[in-house]
């Protein structure tokens, strides 16, 4: 039988993964812009101009460069 907290948290969903373009880089924060315009501060290292991946808060790694497309719902 599994902890019912343990059975709580697999309810909740994860955080997204999202990628955007690093457009300024301090102090292990980076300011991150998103493809439909908004910006979020990220941990972790990486170059102004790269496009990265970043999950709650978090730099991932880095994405492809490629074209992206926002798809709204």
């Amino acid at each position: 039988m599994h902890n019912l907290y343990e059975q709580f948290l697999r309810l909740m969903p994860e955080p997204p993964l999202q990628a955007g373009v690093v457009v300024d880089v301090g102090s292990g924060v980076a300011i991150v812009q998103l493809p439909g315009g908004g910006r979020i501060k990220a941990r972790g290292q990486a170059a102004v101009g790269q496009t990265v991946f970043v999950r709650d808060d978090a730099i991932e790694g880095v994405a492809p460069s490629l074209p992206m497309e926002v798809i709204e719902i």
